[in-house]
């Protein structure tokens, strides 16, 4: 199955490179600029394109980003917040479409280039924040593409990540020997990762879980444990709340 990974230069989607460069065919790379303040992301998957002997597309979608404000991401005035992954406060890192944006440009590189497949690393872990991260979305759209390529070329959309945790991917980079430090995560975009962001909250801790050795540096390493704690108080909590019978008069 000849592929193109969509790989924004993260650890999920340099790892998926990696699993299609060992499982299957890979084609190339392709990466979107947007605008993200952590643009630097792009420089990783040229390193992973380079390292795995592919062709590294750019696609530069910056008038495009720029409509699409209101995001910590795309927006200076916006800060990225601090804290775990699956807090509420990190709806305001969703950039609207972003993934149907990247994906339509995906399948017509693919059918261009007669490849069978676009590989994206969605996983389950994104499916609280981002609705385009969903399986019901990717089901959906790969519904549509079948209809838009009819006749041209059947392309696949290929998430094996999708209903699984970002500690399974993790797993899954220890096992192909995924150079961890030659990825990014950081929404933040510093000389270094962050360690506070929700992205290396959540890398550090899938990592961890995994017990994947990780030799990233990060401006504060252990924060993600702090964050893990609160975010698992929070949660236990409302559990409580909502299996409490309510009180009498």
């Amino acid at each position: 199955m000849k592929t193109i990974v969509v790989c924004s230069g993260g650890l999920d989607s340099v790892t998926l490179a990696y699993k299609v460069a060992r499982e299957h065919s890979l084609h190339s790379l392709i990466s979107f600029d947007y605008g993200q303040r952590h643009k630097k992301e792009l420089d990783y998957a040229a390193r992973a394109a380079s390292d795995l002997g592919v062709k590294h597309h750019v696609v530069d979608l910056t008038s495009v980003g720029a409509l699409l404000g209101g995001s910590s991401l795309t927006s200076d005035d916006i800060d990225v917040p601090d804290g775990h992954y699956a807090e509420e406060t990190m709806r305001i890192t969703v950039v609207p479409n972003r993934n149907a944006i990247m994906f339509a440009v995906a399948f017509g590189a693919a059918a261009a280039a007669g490849a069978d497949a676009v590989a994206a690393a969605v996983h389950g872990g994104d499916h609280f924040i981002y609705p385009d991260c969903r399986p019901d979305f990717i089901t959906s759209f790969q519904t549509m593409q079948n209809h838009a390529l009819e006749g041209v070329r059947d392309v696949t959309l290929y998430t094996p990540f999708v209903n699984v945790s970002k500690a399974d991917i993790a797993l899954e980079a220890g096992r192909l020997a995924v150079p961890i430090d030659r990825t990014w995560s950081c929404y933040k975009g510093h000389e270094t990762h962050c360690g506070r962001c929700g992205t290396c909250v959540e890398r550090r801790e899938a990592l961890e879980l995994a017990r994947v050795p990780d030799p990233t540096v990060y401006e504060d390493r252990e924060y993600w444990k702090q964050a893990r704690a609160a975010h698992m108080a929070r949660t236990l909590g409302a559990e409580a709340e909502a299996e409490s019978p309510p009180s009498g008069d």
